[in-house]
């Protein structure tokens, strides 16, 4: 992965986030997540606290809030099901708009919603922020295992090329005249899938072969990264800190 291969939820810009060592920022989104995680689900005033947090940074990064807005459709199935929540559970029930609907049910949907949404938020924005040559870098200099960092990589790498090549067929599909309207026509997508899992792993052997044959040892080369300074450790060591902090509060105020 070359330095100037950019991805889709990269954002280029030059804030103060942005500029930020990767590795910090990776400790800081995985102290956040953590904390966001074991918030008991009746500290609603601490997954408020969280998101104030997380907008005010969205700021910082000069990140859209369209943008993060439609990256978090991304868990619009998990949506979709809390929402059947209240309807299926058992237990105390009540009424909202008429409609009896399960207490826990009510709870576990807040606990699905708030969770998956804040900690999907933290997640867009490490990567709005970060390119992913230098998330494996960070990744690298906080001594995650090689073998780890090595099928990361592999597998961002080739989910573009074969997302590519799945265009690429898809257009000459098109350009044939395939215009499917009935399930009776789906027989050439079953096709289409049997030659493109051919072609990705026969690719992936003659990758492999040819990195065998420029010496590859099993771990990818990694440039040199700056040191962080004090400021960003900092900042990153008050952000855990607030986040860890509330979190323990909201469990023991629970």
């Amino acid at each position: 992965m070359g330095a100037g291969h950019s991805h889709a939820l990269y954002v280029h810009e030059h804030s103060v986030v942005h500029r930020m060592a990767p590795q910090a920022k990776l400790v800081a989104a995985l102290g956040m997540v953590v904390s966001i995680a074991i918030t008991p689900r009746e500290a609603v005033w601490a997954f408020g606290f969280y998101a104030a947090v997380i907008a005010g940074l969205t700021g910082v990064s000069r990140i859209r809030p369209g943008f993060l807005a439609v990256r978090l459709l991304a868990v619009a199935p998990f949506v979709l099901f809390a929402l059947f929540i209240p309807f299926i559970a058992t237990g105390e029930t009540t009424e909202v708009l008429g409609i009896t609907v399960s207490v826990d049910g009510l709870w576990g949907t807040w606990n699905i919603l708030a969770k998956a949404l804040l900690g999907a938020s933290v997640s867009i924005l490490l990567t709005a922020t970060t390119e992913i040559p230098d998330i494996i870098r960070g990744l690298s200099i906080l001594r995650v295992p090689a073998l780890f960092i090595s099928i990361t990589t592999f597998m961002i790498r080739y989910l573009e090329l074969i997302a590519d090549e799945l265009g690429r067929m898809r257009v000459a599909m098109t350009a044939r005249g395939y215009d499917p309207r009935w399930i009776s026509q789906a027989r050439p997508i079953a096709s289409s899938a049997g030659a493109l899992f051919v072609r990705s792993y026969e690719r992936g052997e003659r990758v492999h072969a040819a990195m065998l044959a420029r010496g590859f040892t099993g771990e990818m080369p990694m440039p040199s990264t700056e040191a962080i300074d004090r400021s960003q450790c900092a900042g990153v060591l008050m952000l855990v800190v607030l986040f860890a902090g509330t979190a323990i509060v909201a469990l023991v105020a629970t």
